[in-house]
């Protein structure tokens, strides 16, 4: 697919999660209406969902939980990348603080706008959410002390230049500290595409190794890719079936080798 078209299906997409959570109706991924579908199944823990407007939680869309894994602290600032329902830049506001601050970026309409409601209803002041891309964010050089992202940058056309972005709004010594599916192994590209279609939604998910060089190329260093979830050719037997594959012949092919991971990163404390 085209960048503008893959970017004009990622906007479908979760313009529609946004109008499905805010009328009530879960927006997960999976086949599952109930999302009890094992990527995006008790990510939070109810003492972090219990603080949030019940539609931040709906509109969850992603494959990890960030702000419990990037090691915020008082006073820092965060971005997130591909900020959706807002449910993880709030989480982030409040742990940095009221001398913190915490940026959501979004590309969609539907979803700045419940997140704005999510915010006003949480009554969380220290919080700011942008419109634009993730491959060019709207915000000056090293200005940002850690960026996160929820199972997101799997879904762009361009991650070089997600990445070269990340790194370029990073103070020096920032950190990069992003969930997404990554995959381990070579699998077939016709395969690949019908389960990235499951694991992500619409992904076009790296493969680990790749995924480190990149970060590398961007600048980075002290590179981490640690999995968090990984994913059996069971757990997507009802959406391969739906898809037409044949899933004895191809459950040795996918079996353990896509995942839900946090990927870390520092851009140089000298940089």
């Amino acid at each position: 697919m085209k960048t503008d078209d893959i970017k004009e299906v990622v906007k479908e997409k979760y313009g529609e999660a946004a109008r499905q959570a805010a009328a009530g109706r879960s927006a997960c991924c999976g086949p599952a209406p109930d999302c009890t579908d094992p990527i995006t199944k008790n990510l939070y823990d109810v003492g972090q969902t219990n603080e949030l407007p019940k539609e931040a939680v709906l509109a969850s869309l992603g494959c990890g939980n960030p702000t419990a894994l990037a090691e915020l602290r008082p006073g820092e600032t965060v971005l997130d990348l591909g900020s959706g329902g807002g449910i993880d830049v709030l989480l982030s506001a409040r742990r940095v603080g009221p001398t913190g601050k915490a940026y959501g970026l979004d590309m969609t309409d539907e979803m700045l706008a419940l997140a704005r409601q999510n915010q006003k209803t949480a009554g969380i002041e220290n919080v700011e959410f942008l419109k634009g891309e993730i491959e060019n964010i709207p915000l000056p050089g090293a200005s940002v002390d850690v960026i996160i992202s929820n199972c997101v940058i799997n879904l762009s056309a361009d991650k070089d230049r997600v990445l070269r972005e990340a790194y370029r709004v990073l103070k020096p010594g920032g950190r990069f500290a992003v969930s997404d599916v990554v995959v381990r192994g070579e699998v077939p590209p016709a395969i690949r595409r019908s389960v990235e279609l499951w694991a992500g939604c619409v992904a076009g998910a790296l493969e680990e190794s790749e995924y480190r060089a990149k970060l590398a190329a961007a600048g980075f260093e002290a590179v981490e890719i640690e999995p968090t979830r990984i994913y059996r050719a069971e757990d997507a037997r009802e959406f391969l079936a739906q898809s037409g594959l044949e899933m004895e012949t191809i459950a040795p092919l996918v079996d353990g080798k896509f995942m839900s991971a946090f990927v870390r990163a520092q851009k140089p404390a000298a940089a």
